[in-house]
């Protein structure tokens, strides 16, 4: 290697580590509230609330979605007019500020319906940062590596959205299993938003050493700058057309491929299937860990083949097999049916007494915990209401199932199947940096990219988990019934996608 090319090499290099760190930093502070969903809609909302809590909540988290189109919009025109290194230093901030506020908010029980209205402003906040974070991070990135080899390059930062929820996984795991679950689900589900704080602090303090990216420095030398990046993005015709054309054609299937295979299959595995807490996020945590390299493989392989059909077979494969693979989920834990054949042993009852909040109506509990001849675990609840007037109609019991864990074979078996669903997020998200990136010229760049990027991403993609678990909670719906949102998207994309994308290759993002 000659020495230019070496110093080329390590200056690129240490672009990737500063903008990945960041970016990774600022999904980890993004994703630990979608995974402690159902522990923050307890503290959020009243006691009683039921599943609306958990619905409640993921209405809050997909709020955080829908705002990232107009962080897109207002820091992708800053990072078009001042420039990319300042714009997402300010992102990093912003949502690192956030995240750590959202760990000191008090509960429902000491300020009221208080407690979501101000998580939901936060929530606002961390999504407009977001929102300006990635196209930065992606441009930036881009901007720097050579051409030929954009789709290995920016596959780095492609890596940190998974790495930031692998690591919001293990904190949460870790911190849970250190101070026991009942502390956890107290006051223990903070420790994660503070920590935050640090990590975001290292990571502005290696910020703010970069340099700016050569091509917008070049281009603001020039004086070549865009006075109007918005207009010139959105109202000229070819411009906008190419707009339309990211969204509808590639970021709106790879959106819905990426939240099911990394939010919803585990929130499916976790409330429908009703895994064991740790259970569902060890599964999650070892299918990132084997699936990550994926995302450098498949941005490599853009820069040989094309970026498109890599993409899109990524959202036939998950338009072809999402259902089978959700039902193996629902076959493989309904203990239920295997409980009729299958019980090895149970521990004696555990009978509770009490009256229903608000009322004077007994209520009576009898838990148990079970054991199948495979190995499965589970507790079976068994709820009794005693209405206080006599005349009144005795409400049908209840069996609430909880804590599932799996015997091992089963248990690898599952961790394959979400593996794979990871896998396919890595052929859609590997190479979408570069694709985005060569579509539109470096004076409009940020602003052209982002935008599509985060309203198929964080509109169609993070509206999956709520939509999902709102539409199988209709009634007559099945477990199933919430796949049809990601199923009917990526088709609708793959389509669009297949007949007008072009399979370009690299090209020089100086044009």
């Amino acid at each position: 290697m000659h020495s230019t090319d070496k110093n080329v090499t390590q200056s690129i290099t240490q672009v990737i580590a500063a903008s990945s760190l960041g970016t990774l930093i600022e999904w980890y502070d993004f994703y630990i509230f979608g995974s402690l969903a159902v522990i923050i809609g307890q503290q959020l909302f009243p006691s009683d609330a039921g599943a609306s809590a958990l619905i409640n909540t993921l209405a809050i988290f997909a709020a955080g979605f829908i705002v990232r189109p107009f962080g897109a919009l207002v820091f992708g025109r800053l990072g078009d007019l001042i420039g990319r290194k300042y714009t997402f230093l300010l992102t990093l901030v912003l949502m690192g500020g956030s995240t750590f506020l959202i760990g000191l908010i008090p509960s429902y029980s000491s300020i009221g319906y208080a407690a979501p209205i101000l998580v939901l402003i936060l929530r606002l906040v961390q999504g407009l940062a977001l929102g300006g974070e990635y196209g930065g991070a992606a441009t930036y990135v881009a901007e720097h590596a050579p051409v030929g080899r954009r789709g290995f390059f920016t596959s780095w930062i492609q890596t940190t959205a998974t790495l930031g929820l692998f690591l919001s996984l293990g904190v949460i795991v870790l911190t849970k299993n250190i101070i026991g679950a009942d502390k956890f689900a107290d006051w223990g589900w903070r420790i994660p938003f503070l920590l935050s704080i640090l990590l975001v602090g290292v990571s502005v303090y290696i910020r703010m050493k970069m340099h700016e990216s050569p091509v917008f420095s070049k281009l603001k030398a020039e004086g070549k700058i865009s006075s109007n990046p918005l207009k010139e993005s959105f109202q000229k015709k070819a411009n906008f057309k190419m707009v339309l054309l990211a969204l509808f054609g590639a970021t709106m299937g790879q959106g819905v491929i990426w939240y099911t295979g990394q939010f919803y299959a585990q929130s499916f595995l976790e409330n429908t299937c009703k895994l064991d807490f740790n259970e569902s996020r060890y599964i999650l945590l070892w299918a990132i860990l084997f699936a990550t390299p994926f995302f450098v493989v498949f941005g490599t392989w853009s820069d040989k083949v094309g970026r498109k059909w890599i993409m899109l077979a990524g959202m036939l494969l998950g338009v072809v097999f999402y259902r089978p693979i959700y039902q193996y989920f629902i076959d493989a834990t309904n203990v239920k049916e295997f409980e009729k054949t299958e019980l090895k042993s149970a521990t004696s009852p555990i009978v509770e007494r009490g009256l229903v909040k608000d009322t004077k109506d007994s209520i009576i509990t009898t838990t148990s915990f079970k054991t199948l001849q495979s190995g499965m675990t589970f507790k079976e609840s068994n709820v009794i209401i005693i209405p206080d007037d006599v005349l009144a109609p005795m409400p049908e019991p209840q069996t609430i199932i909880k804590d599932v864990t799996l015997p091992r074979s089963t248990y690898i078996t599952i961790i394959m199947l979400v593996f794979f669903q990871v896998l396919l997020v890595t052929m859609v998200y590997g190479p979408i940096a570069a694709f985005l990136v060569e579509l539109f010229p470096t004076q409009i760049r940020y602003t052209s990219m982002s935008l599509p990027y985060h309203i198929g991403n964080g509109v169609f993609g993070g509206l999956v988990p709520f939509i999902a678990t709102l539409v199988a909670s209709f009634s007559g719906s099945t477990p199933l019934s919430g796949l049809w949102y990601p199923i009917g998207i990526a088709a609708l994309s793959f389509v669009i996608g297949a007949v007008y994308i072009d399979n370009k290759g690299d090209k020089n993002v100086m044009d």
